[in-house]
């Protein structure tokens, strides 16, 4: 469906929609049809999406389910229609409502995953959402995440995204995490798909104060890729880490795109993201953080390092720093290199195959962003796939992510 094909198939559907939702989501769905009636699709001269040729990835005729997916029911997670709170205040309040994706899955959920840690609460055990995209059609899934950490609340939170059937799917996913003062968030997205997914993450995550704020974004095995992770920062004292890496080949793309937002003075903020592509994969990575005016002793420091391991990959990078306060300490760097000779040839005199010397420089570059991970049984595993994923065993499986 190109932009007008969505706007028909809403105008057709629209009743039923309104029917399986909620009335806290209905509300905001017609201004969202608007938006993403009047501005459609965003093209690569809109800076944001400069390096993804959005029109493109959701041009196919993609079936749509007008019917909310299963959704587990535990201590902290269940559907937002059955949610134990007033969500009137917080949902769809901080996405960028001018974006046109965002509008776009506004305008389609059907429900949203409501994950929910009350006041001065510690979440026993990681919060682990798994997405299993499974069907005999292309099919389009619209899925909304809205996350409400209170006042001294603490979690892990792990979504992951899995595809098990050879069909083209397009998920289009938007996050919404409100941080109430004193609140420490760990967000995980990881992406073991298949080269027949495009995937869609627009990640908003409102900071109060005294925060602790994690997000990591792995894309291990995809298609077409596009993460955006929007920070404000609106509260004393808060620190904010954002960790990704990506691991790409054959003509798999991945674009990830971060804006950190210093509203107040006494923060900090550290950004590592790490690329490993081969053959003829396409990266790119566009970070920018954002000082605001009376917003001093920010401290900020940004680096996106990437690995091509072929003269037919392509990375796009820009780091980008915009300051409008005087007293701060902000950074940010940017390398593209390739394999070193020096370390292979080492390597190599030890009696190491040129085929696993590759191997052993590759995985090591990107391991720098797992060993960041707390969480000592999430890196075991993500070691795991990482090597697996460099010896090409994750492509033996017929599509299969579910081990």
């Amino acid at each position: 469906m190109r932009n007008n094909q969505y706007v028909d198939f809403y105008i057709q559907v629209r009743e039923t929609i309104r029917q399986h939702s909620c009335t806290v989501m209905n509300a905001r769905r017609e201004e969202a049809f608007r938006v993403f009636s009047a501005n459609g699709f965003p093209s690569i001269k809109t800076e944001r999406y400069k390096y993804t040729d959005v029109a493109q990835d959701f041009a196919p005729d993609y079936g749509i389910r007008l019917s909310a997916d299963n959704a587990a029911h535990t201590e902290y997670c269940r559907p937002l229609s059955e949610a134990d709170m007033d969500t009137e205040p917080y949902y769809n309040r901080i996405a960028d409502t001018d974006d046109s994706i965002v509008a776009l899955n506004t305008m389609l959920a059907v429900d949203a995953l409501f994950i929910h840690v009350p006041r001065n609460t510690k979440a026993r055990h990681p919060i682990q959402i798994n997405n299993i995209l499974k069907g005999q059609q292309d099919t389009m899934s619209n899925r909304r995440i809205l996350i409400i950490m209170e006042e001294g609340a603490e979690a892990d939170v792990i979504i992951t995204d899995h595809a098990a059937d050879q069909q083209h799917f397009l998920t289009n996913q938007v996050i919404e995490a409100y941080c109430g003062d004193n609140s420490r968030l760990n967000l995980y997205e990881i992406e073991e798909t298949n080269l027949m997914c495009t995937r869609y993450s627009n990640v908003f995550i409102h900071e109060g104060r005294d925060c602790s704020v994690r997000h990591t974004v792995l894309t291990l095995f995809n298609g077409h890729t596009r993460n955006a992770c929007r920070v404000r920062m609106a509260g004393e004292n808060s620190a904010t880490i954002l960790n990704g890496c990506v691991i790409a080949d054959k003509m798999q793309r991945v674009d990830n795109n971060t804006l950190i937002e210093h509203m107040v003075p006494g923060c900090s903020s550290q950004e590592l993201y790490k690329y490993v592509l081969d053959d003829s994969a396409t990266g790119a990575f566009a970070g920018k953080i954002l000082v605001h005016k009376g917003a001093q002793k920010t401290s900020s420091a940004m680096t996106n390092a990437n690995l091509c391991a072929t003269r037919q990959t392509r990375m796009f990078t820009q780091p980008v720093l915009e300051i409008y306060a005087d007293d701060v300490k902000c950074s940010h760097g940017s390398t593209v290199g390739q394999l070193n000779d020096q370390a292979l040839f080492y390597m190599r005199q030890r009696g190491i195959s040129l085929h696993e010397a590759r191997l052993l420089l590759k995985a090591a570059f990107i391991t720098e962003v797992i060993e960041t991970i707390p969480l000592e049984a999430l890196r075991d595993r993500l070691r795991l796939v990482v090597d697996k994923r460099m010896r090409g065993e994750l492509s033996k499986c017929e599509g299969c992510r579910l081990c």
